[in-house]
């Protein structure tokens, strides 16, 4: 086995470089994995830009790979087994990893199928919004790769009318492949989606009975995955009055601001849907893998493949949607 391996580091800002690295030793309680897969995520997206991360020049969390080596401790993983999961640094031949944090590949899926830690994300945000009643609709705002799944997973739940919103044509065409009832471009949207101070009228706070005005209007469930302020604006002038609205894009490019005023008014609960809980994640992760081996989450076909060293060029192509891809991965 080699001494060294191939690893990406951000240099500046959109750009990277690939560069030579020992090849990280394992304690008794580590595996050593050789990286097939590491997906892309958006939350890169502005750390590439700045040319730095906030732990550092190194970027990639979602890993697919190959039991290399086990410590003396490990059980329940061999060498030649392929695994998913919380894998840090993706971007590199080699990762250390806990086998508390990886889960074992179904024979069933494919490397690409199998980038366990955005569905994990996906399973986790669903979660925090269950169907109250079967055939329940939703919303779900922004239609990329997480946006796609949470369609398709909801359509698992026994959600029954499924909205999908967009400024990209392409995407909702893809949204319809994925479960969505209906698709809009927002300025298509119906006025009866809404419910704002425009579209509410005068209401009534004297409580004398109910107020119809703010429970009839909007959609009782919103998730937002578009990561933009206008996205999630949009988001929150769809909800009903008491409904509950998912925040789901990564926000991690500066401030937002929003109309709380009319959130607050319209007593609707928000929901981060982000999840910090490693062991719980981790958790997710095994059981996404269950999800799609047995067809209950039908959610593949979305990932297409890259070269490490073309990085700089397809995160300009995610920025500016070209080339026509959902989701990339790049061979490590």
């Amino acid at each position: 086995m080699q001494n060294t391996m191939k690893q990406m580091i951000l240099t500046g800002p959109r750009k990277t470089e690939i560069i030579e690295v020992p090849i990280p030793e394992i304690s008794d309680d580590q595996m050593l994995v050789k990286v097939t897969l590491t997906g892309m995520c958006h939350s890169e997206f502005y750390p590439w830009t700045q040319g730095k991360n906030g732990s550092g020049n190194t970027i990639g969390h979602e890993t697919v790979g190959v039991v290399a080596k086990v410590g003396a401790n490990v059980k329940g993983f061999k060498v030649g087994d392929r695994v998913t999961g919380l894998g840090g640094g993706g971007y590199k031949e080699y990762i250390a990893v806990s086998p508390a944090k990886m889960a074992h590949v179904p024979d069933s899926l494919s490397d690409e199928d199998a980038i366990s830690e955005p569905l994990a994300c996906l399973l986790s945000a669903a979660m925090k919004l269950p169907v109250k009643t079967l055939g329940d609709t939703v919303a779900v705002v922004g239609c990329g790769y997480m946006g796609l799944g949470s369609i398709a997973l909801f359509k698992a739940m026994g959600y029954g009318n499924i909205i999908a919103i967009d400024k990209r044509p392409e995407a909702l065409e893809n949204a319809k492949r994925f479960g969505a009832t209906e698709t809009y471009l927002p300025h298509e949207i119906p006025i009866e989606y809404f419910l704002t101070f425009d579209t509410m009228g005068k209401v009534s706070l004297t409580r004398d009975g109910n107020n119809f005005t703010i429970l009839n209007g909007g959609i009782p469930t919103v998730l937002e995955f578009s990561g933009t302020e206008d996205g999630l604006r949009l988001a929150g002038d769809l909800v009903q009055g008491h409904g509950r609205l998912g925040i789901g894009g990564y926000h991690n490019d500066g401030d937002r601001t929003i109309n709380y005023k009319l959130w607050n008014f319209k007593a609707i609960t928000t929901i981060n849907c982000h999840e910090r809980r490693i062991d719980y994640e981790a958790e997710l992760c095994r059981r996404c893998m269950e999800l799609l081996d047995k067809g209950i989450w039908q959610f593949r076909g979305v990932t297409k493949i890259y070269d490490m060293k073309d990085f700089d060029k397809v995160s300009e192509m995610m920025e500016h949607h070209t080339d026509n891809f959902i989701k990339a991965a790049f061979r490590c």
